[in-house]
């Protein structure tokens, strides 16, 4: 038996500066992505361990993966789907597909649909399976191009590794029990904020997967995905999808409905209400001084760079500093130009530095630098293996590091946007960040398994970034409307949208 496995994973936002170059993916081919998937836990490495335990030929085309940012060019696309639908024109018996469902490109809105045409038709026939991110913005495209797409079922997202797995059970038993899989997809019209699709927190978002799940437990039915989709990204299909697979359409498509009907019926609880910056610090200084022990853990999830965000924004922590907060570590923040003139006066040197808000945010108001006086710290190369339970093993770079100790803060400052997901983002350069009395991460949710336990409180923040999570910062063009909450007096049923 042949098959082709690959990886290929983009969540484009579309409001982002932020570029996509090739680099930006770092791609393998081949022997090298093989060797990079092999044991990861991702949906790439259970496709790599299904071929395994098969004894089949494995060819892995691609593995490539960009941090979230703004679109990609046409000829990035296809340089990275070329390998993939190449593999599938030379002839196998299954394709498995790790891919995300919300990556844009100039001129293709839909890269996981277009790509998905290509590969079915240079492969008419061969059982393809898909795993996708609980992020993805669902077009019929995509479903119509492949025998099963499947879902995370957590964010921060901790079941890669189990979602291919579950992708190649039913790819199995197209193989080997002749199964012929039906999908139906639902698309209620909500805009959903991702803070609302939280699943370590009982909330809209699990009930509705536990209600897949038990879908999914019923004789006949293969796979049930709610997909909240992408909000930042200005297309038609964005928002909240049901994707169903089962052994009939009808059965399928019933299931789709029914959960859709579910999460229309429930909609307000995918509704995020900020609260305003000031609020959320006077809740965090409270929280400091109550029981527990650990930081209090400050969200900034409006510069969040996992979903496109420029992490050079200082609103936070500015304000922090302006409320006399100390006790502050906070970072990482993406700078390099001020990680330069750092690493160039050397480790304790007296500095001023003009930190963040350099890169130029379309649609919002330009925004000074924050300028602080301190020394220079720890200098790094920004390099460090992440201990999970997200990408475990994983080997990390944020460009050089440099560390700001101020009065009142120390100050992670990087070359390279990061997620902070791992103790060792500070780790690499000297810092213990669970000594903070206030800890500042530009993250909405993949910090929270690692840092959440560590910590005596959890306050999200408001800042007006480009992954803000007030909608009205974003001027939407192409987005179906209309669509819940940017038009409250809608009435919809499967079927039916008025």
């Amino acid at each position: 038996m042949r098959i082709v496995a690959a990886r290929f994973n983009h969540e484009t936002n579309t409001f982002s500066p932020v570029k996509t170059p090739l680099e930006a993916f770092a791609p393998l081919h081949g022997q090298a992505a093989l060797d990079f998937g092999r044991g990861s836990a991702t949906a790439f490495g259970a496709f790599i361990e299904y071929a395994e335990a098969e004894g089949a030929e494995l060819i892995t085309p691609l593995s490539a993966t960009a941090n979230p940012s703004g679109p990609a060019t046409a000829e990035v696309f296809e340089a990275l789907a070329g390998p993939i639908v190449e593999a599938a024109q030379g002839g196998c018996d299954a394709i498995l597909l790790d891919l995300h469902g919300a990556m844009v490109a100039d001129g293709i809105d839909d890269c996981e649909g277009e790509l998905l045409a290509r590969v079915r038709a240079a492969a008419p026939g061969v059982p393809l399976g898909v795993a996708l991110d609980l992020h993805g913005n669902i077009t019929p495209r995509m479903v119509e191009n492949c025998d099963c797409i499947v879902g995370f079922k957590t964010y921060p997202h901790i079941d890669m590794f189990e979602t291919g797995r579950h992708v190649t059970r039913i790819v199995d038993a197209m193989l080997h029990k002749g199964l012929r899989p039906k999908m139906a997809l639902s698309h209620p019209p909500i805009l959903a904020h991702t803070l609302k699709m939280n699943t370590e927190e009982p909330c809209l978002m699990t009930d509705l997967i536990a209600a897949a799940r038990d879908g999914e437990a019923r004789g006949g039915l293969h796979a049930a995905t709610i997909f909240g989709g992408f909000p930042i990204a200005d297309l038609a299909e964005t928002g909240v999808s049901i994707v169903t697979v089962a052994e009939g359409a009808d059965a399928a498509q019933d299931l789709a409905d029914d959960l859709a009907r579910m999460a229309w019926e429930g909609r307000e609880g995918f509704v995020y209400d900020e609260a305003p910056l000031a609020t959320s610090l006077a809740e965090a200084v409270r929280a400091a001084d109550g029981p527990g022990e650990g930081p209090v853990l400050l969200l900034d999830h409006g510069d969040n760079c996992m979903s496109g965000g420029t992490c050079d924004t200082v609103d936070v922590l500015r304000a922090a500093l302006e409320a006399g907060m100390s006790g502050i570590i906070a970072g990482p923040i993406c700078d390099p130009e001020t990680v330069a003139q750092m690493i160039a006066a050397g480790t304790g040197a007296a500095i001023m530095v003009d930190l963040g808000n350099k890169v130029p945010l379309p649609g919002f108001a330009p925004k000074a630098p924050l300028t602080l006086t301190g020394t220079v710290g720890q200098i790094s190369d920004g390099t460090y293996v992440v201990s999970g339970p997200i990408y475990t093993g994983q080997t990390c770079r944020m460009g050089r590091a440099a560390v700001l100790e101020t009065g009142g803060a120390l100050v992670l400052v990087t070359e390279l946007p990061h997620e902070p997901w791992d103790l060792g983002v500070f780790g690499c350069a000297g810092i213990d960040p669970i000594e903070a009395r206030f800890l500042i991460l530009k993250s909405r949710m993949y910090c929270r398994p690692v840092f959440a336990p560590l910590s005596r409180a959890l306050v999200e923040c408001a800042s007006e970034g480009i992954t803000s999570s007030n909608f009205d910062l974003f001027p939407f063009e192409k987005l179906q409307r209309p669509i819940f909450p940017l038009d409250r007096d809608m009435r919809w049923s499967p079927g039916r949208n008025t």
